[in-house]
C-alpha cells in the first residue's frame, strides 16, 4: 500500500512538473510573439517563434533535464514531428474536442516502456485562440509569402478559433 501510494505521489508530482514547464514555455514563448507582434507584425513575429520558440524548449530541457517541446498533426517545423505516442495522443486529443471537449482541457500522461527504458510522457493541447489565426488561420498576403519562405512545406494553417493547433510535449526519463 505504501508503495502504491509513493507511486501515485511520484506521477501526481510528474504531472505538475510537466505543466509547470509548459507553463514557463507557452508564457515566454507568446510574451516573445507579442513582442514580435508589437514590433513588426505578423512577419516579424513568424520569425520570433521560428527561432525562438525552439530555443525556449532548449533552455526549459536544459533547466529541467527533460526533452520538452511542441509538436502537431499538421507541422510548421518538420523538426517538430509527432512519434507513434505523440501522434496518437493528438489524435485522440481531435476526436475529443470533435466531441466537445474544450482543446484546453485536453491533456495525457502515460508511463512509457521502451524496451530497457521506462519515461513520463506528458502532453497538453494548444488550443488555437483568436489571435493564433493570425499566422494559423486563413493566411495570404505577407503572411503567406514569409511562411512560404521560411517553411515551405507549411501545413499548420487553416485552424478556426477552438481547434487544436497541436499539443506541448514533456518526456521525463525515469
Amino acid at each position: 500500500m505504501a508503495t502504491s501510494a509513493h507511486a501515485g505521489q511520484d506521477i501526481e508530482d510528474r504531472i505538475q512538473a510537466s505543466q509547470a514547464a509548459i507553463q514557463t514555455f507557452a508564457a515566454a514563448l507568446q510574451g516573445e510573439l507579442m513582442a514580435g507582434m508589437e514590433a513588426g507584425g505578423p512577419v516579424a513575429a513568424i520569425d520570433v517563434c521560428r527561432q525562438r520558440a525552439p530555443e525556449i524548449a532548449a533552455e526549459i530541457s536544459a533547466e529541467t533535464g527533460w526533452d520538452v517541446g511542441r509538436t502537431s498533426l499538421k507541422l510548421r517545423n518538420p523538426d517538430n514531428a509527432p512519434d507513434d505516442w505523440e501522434r496518437a495522443v493528438l489524435e485522440d486529443f481531435d476526436s475529443r474536442r470533435a466531441e466537445g471537449t474544450p482543446a484546453a482541457e485536453l491533456y495525457r500522461h502515460e508511463v512509457v516502456e521502451d524496451g530497457d527504458e521506462k519515461a513520463f510522457r506528458f502532453m497538453r493541447a494548444i488550443p488555437t485562440a483568436g489571435l493564433c489565426l493570425t499566422c494559423h488561420g486563413e493566411v495570404g498576403g505577407d503572411i503567406q509569402h514569409a511562411l512560404e519562405r521560411l517553411y515551405p512545406e507549411d501545413q499548420a494553417t487553416g485552424y478556426a478559433e477552438g481547434d487544436v493547433r497541436g499539443a506541448f510535449t514533456v518526456i521525463q526519463r525515469m
